[in-house]
């Protein structure tokens, strides 16, 4: 039942990102523009919090062109990070979130090698580095945009981190996590997060700077 409402979920809000595109591509707005009054509405079901992580040194995770990382240490280089959970045999919420961080790629313009964009896959025994690089083409993932797997146990012990963990990739649910820099609080969005919302969230933790 979980799993038959995520994928109506997720088709359904695929549905409304291809109108708003659409509709962007009709109103003839550069990368970057488009940010509306509206875009820092959420849609029904998604909810907004601010909560504190604290990520164990010791968890190691690969990145997707195949080195081995401190996970720590790829998200306190000094950029802002958007972190999300994926895999790539997903059907339901991952070609959603996944589509919203191409589109926020597109939308940060000028900022984009500004902002970390991060993937950990919740399928690591599928999912090596070479799957992932494909599937980071799939969504034209440019260099600010890298994709992580790892071993079972490092997967599982980064989901106990972000409170993701579901017990299994099946009942995993849409979460976003932006953080403007390294030792602030970490905003969370439990929902479908639009790539308006990011930006605008994004915007505003630079100007409280």
């Amino acid at each position: 039942m979980n799993r038959r409402r995520a994928l109506l979920r997720g088709a359904a809000y695929l549905g409304a990102l291809a109108i708003s595109g659409s509709a962007l591509a009709h109103d003839g707005a550069e990368p970057g523009e488009g940010h509306s009054k509206q875009s820092g509405q959420l849609m029904q079901g998604t909810k907004r919090t601010v909560a504190e992580y604290k990520l164990p040194a010791a968890i190691r995770l690969v990145r997707d062109d195949g080195k081995t990382v401190p996970l720590a240490e790829e998200l306190d280089d000094g950029r802002p990070v958007v972190l999300n959970f994926i895999y790539t045999t997903c059907t339901a919420i991952c070609p959603v979130t996944s589509k919203v961080f191409q589109q926020l790629q597109t939308k940060l313009g000028p900022d984009r090698s500004k902002v970390h964009l991060v993937s950990i896959s919740l399928d690591p025994e599928e999912d090596t580095p070479a799957r992932l690089t494909e599937y980071a083409k799939k969504y034209k993932a440019g260099p600010g945009w890298q994709h992580y797997t790892g071993s079972a146990e490092a997967s599982i012990a980064t989901q106990k981190v972000f409170d993701v963990y579901r017990g299994d990739k099946m009942n995993h649910t849409p979460v976003t996590l932006l953080r403007s820099a390294p030792g602030k609080p970490w905003v969370r969005f439990d929902g479908f997060a639009t790539a308006d919302n990011l930006l605008a969230e994004y915007r505003q933790q630079l100007a409280e700077k």
